[in-house]
């Protein structure tokens, strides 16, 4: 817990895409759907992953075998079809959480910190989204001292 008494659980990753070394990543508990904490102790009440295998696995004819990207994005675009929703691709899951914190007023610093966004191209996906262009693009600039405080500068 931090001076403010607000809880934040590291949890370190062994090997990441971009590090072979691993690497901590932090989360705090939320009070909706996206809880981490939540979705995992879930996780390990159905699935019960063995001691010392991949955290995400799934079973196949000789075994366990780790959860892969396109294995985790072909299943999410078989539940997204069975609820009748768009198709999400991988890069839309990520910025669609960038999207979730920039609408709940989290600064673009504080979002590319938490995202671990090594360089800025997270914007270009950005300035696609109605959602976030909308209040900046009114002819009254409601919210001209966040944008101020939340938008990247403009070089």
């Amino acid at each position: 817990m931090d001076h403010n008494g607000l809880k934040v659980t590291k949890i370190h990753l062994p090997e990441t895409k971009a590090s072979r070394e691993g690497e901590d990543v932090y989360y705090a508990e939320q009070h909706n759907l996206t809880d981490l904490k939540a979705a995992l102790l879930n996780h390990f009440a159905i699935n019960n992953p063995p001691p010392g295998e991949p955290l995400f696995a799934w079973w196949y004819a000789k075994g366990l075998r780790p959860l892969t990207r396109s294995k985790f994005l072909k299943r999410i675009t078989t539940a997204a079809q069975e609820a009748g929703s768009p198709e999400l691709k991988g890069h839309g899951i990520r910025i669609g959480g960038t999207l979730l914190y920039l609408l709940h007023g989290v600064p673009f610093d504080i979002i590319k910190t938490m995202g671990r966004w090594s360089s800025e191209s997270f914007t270009l996906y950005l300035r696609q989204h109605a959602m976030i262009m909308a209040p900046y693009l009114q002819d009254s600039p409601i919210l001209e001292p966040f944008t101020r405080y939340t938008m990247p500068p403009v070089h």
